[in-house]
């Protein structure tokens, strides 16, 4: 009988051992979750594609995804821990997840869907050429192309860059003597100025920041190269994706993206053309 008593203490010691196991696992469970989901995102920008990301008179990060990415991270209850990086490294860190999400002005393409996931797109970008305002030689690809010795300048990695090798018809390994590259759209901006090179590919946002910046020393061209989607990077498999999908959805349906918009590419362009 006491055999039986104790064997019955045992289980019953067992079991309870066995429940308050199971609860702890479950709290901590869910505390995790918790921590992970109320953790600062870690957001990396480059600073120098105004009006998308810039710094201000005050030195702090400013511009159109600066403000989307804000509002995202204000819908999920996060903070948003800024880093900088080169945009050379920026594509290759967020793969290894040393960020969260990154925001550039970068264009959804094949090969980058293969490093990275992308959101779905915010702004839609083309990809036209930006001159000197005397340049009267060419006003299209094909006059450009005609003259043999005209030199297009882009930044190295970028949707530009691609867009140049495909029309000169040449390769990334092997982009050609017409084509060269600088690390920052400035240098290019700075050699077409200069003469060094006769064209610089970009993309029409930027472009219309360079116009102004440089007092009306370069001009765009009509002619559209390409149109890209831009949208934000993350690791492979984060559940930030589905999260900054929904937001953005959202933001689209209520107006916040095109008040957004209005914000930054008609009004901050007004007021720094004056």
């Amino acid at each position: 009988m006491k055999i039986s008593r104790r064997r019955a203490f045992l289980k019953y010691v067992l079991a309870m051992v066995l429940i308050c196991f199971s609860v702890f696992s479950c709290a901590k469970s869910d505390t995790s979750a918790q921590a992970s989901e109320n953790k600062e995102i870690r957001a990396v920008t480059e600073n120098a594609y105004p009006p998308l990301n810039f710094s201000g008179s005050d030195g702090k990060g400013i511009g159109f995804e600066y403000d989307l990415t804000n509002k995202i991270a204000d819908r999920l209850g996060r903070k948003v821990q800024w880093n900088l990086a080169n945009w050379d490294v920026m594509i290759q860190s967020v793969r290894q997840d040393m960020y969260d999400v990154a925001m550039d002005g970068i264009a959804m393409t094949p090969e980058r869907k293969e490093q990275v996931d992308f959101s779905i797109p915010y702004l839609m970008i083309k990809q036209i050429m930006l001159v000197r305002s005397d340049e009267n030689r060419f006003k299209t690809t094909a006059e450009f192309l005609a003259l043999s010795h005209a030199r297009i300048a882009v930044q190295t990695g970028t949707t530009n860059f691609y867009v140049a090798v495909n029309l000169l018809k040449t390769t990334p390994e092997n982009p050609g003597e017409r084509i060269t590259l600088f690390e920052h759209f400035g240098s290019a901006i700075q050699a077409l100025i200069s003469g060094d090179v006769d064209m610089v590919i970009l993309d029409d946002i930027s472009a219309r920041g360079y116009m102004r910046s440089t007092g009306g020393r370069v001009k765009a061209l009509d002619e559209v190269l390409s149109q890209e989607e831009i949208a934000y990077i993350f690791p492979k498999g984060s559940p930030l994706v589905q999260q900054f999908n929904q937001s953005i959805q959202a933001f689209t349906q209520d107006g916040t993206i095109d008040a957004l918009a209005e914000k930054w590419f008609v009004q901050f362009e007004e007021q720094n053309s004056k």
